[in-house]
């Protein structure tokens, strides 16, 4: 069993306020095992000094790095703060996380691509973000994968948590303000239950023989924003009309790729792994909150 694996492991999550770490937090005591270390702003990643001697205090076995710059718009004009936290900090926790032996275990995202495609986007696929933030999270993976081949980056899309602010919390707060609302009905991808990607994730810590390197990991089928939005609309009830647009109608500083769909059949393969559909995990989610 896989969970056998997990015994007597310190596991330091950082950026452990953000949506995942909040849902690792949840998940720990199912795993009594195991010892969790919970970093926010206490352990700045950007700090390479503060982080060096964190590790050389702890006896750390895996390091899930959840912190990240996320805010995809101001990163256009923020870019040297994002390509710190997003791609020079992550460098940097490969490296000592090789230094240490201790397992590196990194979020990345599905703006590494272009939206170009009309297929899933495997592994494999050509990268090219369109804007600073997918720019940055992809000299991440570049990073950490040059420091320390063994690191494992799991690239997901539109998450969302019963857990601080996300699309989710956004359309029930706006859904009982507003008779009626605009959403995009142009842009595709995968909605993510942040639940979900941190069981999968301690999975992995617990499979001695998954491989380094890139993986996929998102909910199954495919939506947009604006189908998204009325299966939240369904589920509670609420007496908002949604109207889909185009997403010219809300230009932003950051371009968006219009199709961001992953292909999860490898990480579905190395775990054996039956991946919830979007619908079905979107309303355990909302069941917390409503």
């Amino acid at each position: 069993m896989w969970t056998e694996n997990l015994l007597q492991k310190t596991i330091l999550v950082t950026g452990a306020g953000g949506q995942l770490g909040m849902e690792l937090q949840r998940l720990a005591p199912s795993f009594p095992g195991c010892q969790f270390l919970f970093t926010r702003s206490d352990l700045p990643i950007e700090n390479f000094n503060a982080v060096k001697n964190y590790f050389e205090q702890q006896q750390i076995d895996v390091c899930i790095n959840c912190a990240a710059y996320t805010a995809v718009d101001r990163a256009e004009s923020e870019k040297g703060l994002a390509f710190l936290v997003n791609a020079e900090a992550v460098g940097n926790l490969a490296k000592i996380c090789s230094q240490h032996k201790s397992t590196f275990i990194h979020i990345s995202t599905d703006y590494v691509f272009d939206g170009s495609s009309e297929t899933p986007y495997s592994e494999e696929h050509s990268i090219s973000p369109v804007n600073v933030y997918g720019a940055s999270k992809l000299k991440g993976e570049d990073l950490a994968l040059n420091y320390n081949q063994s690191s494992v980056i799991i690239r997901t899309s539109w998450l969302y948590s019963s857990f601080r602010q996300n699309f989710v919390k956004t359309m029930l707060k706006i859904m009982a303000e507003r008779p009626n609302i605009n959403v995009v009905n142009d842009q595709f991808g995968c909605p993510t239950y942040a639940a979900d990607l941190a069981l999968v994730i301690m999975m992995i810590i617990g499979n001695e023989r998954f491989p380094g390197g890139i993986v996929n990991y998102a909910n199954a089928g495919v939506t947009t924003w604006y189908e998204f939005a009325l299966a939240i609309k369904e589920y509670t009830k609420s007496g908002c009309v949604i109207h889909p647009v185009p997403s010219s109608q809300y230009p932003t500083p950051a371009k968006r790729p219009k199709y961001s769909v992953l292909d999860t059949s490898k990480i579905r393969r190395l775990l054996d792994l039956q991946i919830p559909y979007w619908k079905n995990s979107l309303h355990t989610c909302l069941g917390l909150l409503t």
